[in-house]
C-alpha cells in the first residue's frame, strides 16, 4: 500500500516527507491556490524536492480545459519536462482517456483522477492509467443515484 499527501503546499509536504516519509503526492488547481504561489513555481518546488527519490507527484492539468484531449496532451508534455517525478493528472473522461492513451504511448505516467465509478477505472486501466484517484462514495454521498454497469458502458459508448 502505498500514502500519497493531496497538497500543494511545500512545508506541508517537507514534513510529510520528513515524518510520515509518504510515497508521494498528488496535486490539483485548487491545492496550488491555497498555497499562495503560482502554479509553476508550486510544481517545480515540489519536482525539486522528490529529485533522485523513486516518489510521484501527480500534477494536474487545467481543469477549464479537461473536454479538449489535445488541451491536455500539450499541458502534459509540457508538465512532465519538469521532473521525471511528474505523474499527469487528468480526468476520468472521453478525452481524458484519450489522453492518457496519447501520452502513455509516449512513456509519460498518468493518472486519471475523478474517477467516480467502477467502469471508469477500468476504462482508465485500459487506457494505460499509472494511477487511478477513485472517490469512493462521492456519488453516494452527494445523493446522485447508483448505475448499472451496463449503463455506464451504454454512456461512455453513446458520448
Amino acid at each position: 500500500m502505498q500514502f500519497f499527501l493531496d497538497s500543494a503546499i511545500v512545508d506541508e509536504i517537507r514534513y510529510a516527507l520528513d515524518v510520515w516519509d509518504i510515497d508521494g503526492v498528488t496535486t490539483n488547481p485548487r491545492h496550488v491556490q491555497t498555497s499562495g504561489k503560482p502554479f509553476l513555481q508550486v510544481v517545480q518546488e515540489i519536482g525539486a524536492m522528490m529529485a533522485g527519490t523513486d516518489k510521484t507527484v501527480s500534477v494536474q492539468t487545467n481543469p477549464h480545459k479537461h473536454d479538449d484531449f489535445q488541451a491536455i496532451v500539450d499541458e502534459g508534455r509540457r508538465l512532465a519536462q519538469f521532473s521525471p517525478n511528474f505523474v499527469i493528472k487528468m480526468p476520468c473522461t472521453e478525452a481524458g482517456f484519450r489522453a492518457c492513451r496519447i501520452l502513455t504511448d509516449e512513456g509519460l505516467r498518468c493518472n486519471l483522477t475523478l474517477c467516480f465509478s467502477p467502469i471508469q477505472g477500468l476504462a482508465a486501466m485500459r487506457a494505460g492509467a499509472y494511477y487511478v484517484s477513485p472517490f469512493i462514495g462521492w456519488k453516494e454521498t452527494n445523493s446522485e443515484e447508483s448505475r448499472t454497469f451496463i449503463e455506464e458502458l451504454v454512456e461512455i459508448r453513446d458520448n
